[in-house]
């Protein structure tokens, strides 16, 4: 039940609690792992969930993709032609991409802006090489920088030595274009191969996002070692709902509500997390980033409501005794 509805906080309390609830998140862990085992364990010890005894933590996605894209035969509003080999790239479809970090991306970044928010951006490692002044800004601004491959390529099929170079040049692109290190990894389309966690692990990364099957962070053993899962989200994800099914701006700030109040709800007795994705050149448009303002300002009324960067969630899941663990979905 929200505050407001139990009748036992006032308007500016609802809002004073939720931004101290933000801003504790938003700093925790951020001094690395001593850190997180300290609050790990101040929280675990008084029975809460989260750090700063946060009820919902909400972790947002922004995917950088503009620039990475294939020439041709890339996802887009446009329908699937057969180019002539004297045509190098599908023009139009460029166009929608290029939307992304002309519009998208700055905007979105200042909304983030507005109520304190701090993201993890999956980024392509292409789009990081063509657009570096962009991609700083998005790690300037206090958001993390995940890899998404170096380019839009299917990974699952990869052998495993091909793979690990993959995985490298992702990490690779992205520090070179930020100065930040990636600690995180998203598959294109979340299909990762039999040796993608191993190989991830290998390489210092701390967790990856490519499960839809918990509402919170978990661990599974990867040889014989921890690793960090952030579920991700296909429910509460603009390329699927705006992009693939054409829901209005509306439909979807209606859907993500909905899964708000749900996991609100669930967040007084369990560790509950709610991932929401938001890609360059879809939540971007200006239409949407109203949909988003308006899920920010609801989500921002309740008390004990933090945005997390994915990084961070990880750090505390692995220092905290509470959290899940599993073995990999068969």
């Amino acid at each position: 039940m929200r505050a407001n509805e139990k009748g036992t906080a006032q308007p500016s309390r609802r809002r004073f609690m939720a931004q101290a609830g933000t801003l504790a998140a938003s700093a925790a862990l951020s001094g690395g792992d001593s850190l997180a085992s300290t609050q790990a364990a101040a929280g675990d010890a008084s029975g809460s969930y989260w750090p700063g005894g946060a009820r919902l933590v909400i972790s947002i996605s922004m995917q950088f993709e503009a620039g990475g894209q294939p020439a041709r035969g890339a996802d887009s509003p446009f329908p699937k032609v057969d180019f002539p080999s004297s045509v190098p790239s599908d023009l139009a479809a460029n166009t929608w991409f290029a939307y992304g970090y002309r519009e998208g991306i700055p905007r979105m970044l200042d909304l983030w802006d507005r109520y304190g928010v701090k993201v993890t951006s999956h980024i392509i490692g292409e789009a990081a090489r063509r657009h570096p002044e962009l991609a700083r800004e998005i790690v300037r601004r206090g958001h993390e920088a995940a890899a998404h491959g170096p380019r839009w390529s299917p990974q699952f099929a990869m052998g495993r030595q091909q793979e690990r170079q993959f995985l490298i040049d992702a990490a690779d692109m992205v520090q070179q274009a930020t100065g930040q290190r990636p600690l995180g990894y998203n598959c294109n389309w979340l299909r990762r191969s039999p040796h993608t966690l191993e190989l991830l692990q290998e390489l210092g990364y701390l967790y990856h996002i490519d499960d839809l099957s918990r509402d919170e962070p978990f661990i599974e053993p990867v040889n014989g070692k921890d690793f960090t899962v952030v579920p991700y989200t296909l429910r509460n994800n603009d390329i699927l709902l705006v992009e693939g099914r054409n829901y209005s701006p509306a439909q979807f700030l209606e859907q993500v509500k909905l899964d708000f109040d749900q996991l609100y709800s669930e967040g007084g007795a369990r560790r509950r997390m709610m991932s929401i994705s938001a890609h360059d050149r879809i939540s971007g448009t200006p239409q949407m980033v109203r949909a988003w303002d308006q899920f920010l300002r609801y989500a921002t009324s309740h008390a004990g409501v933090a945005f997390m960067r994915k990084d961070d969630i990880a750090r505390y899941a692995l220092a905290s005794p509470l959290t899940v663990r599993e073995t990999e979905t068969i």
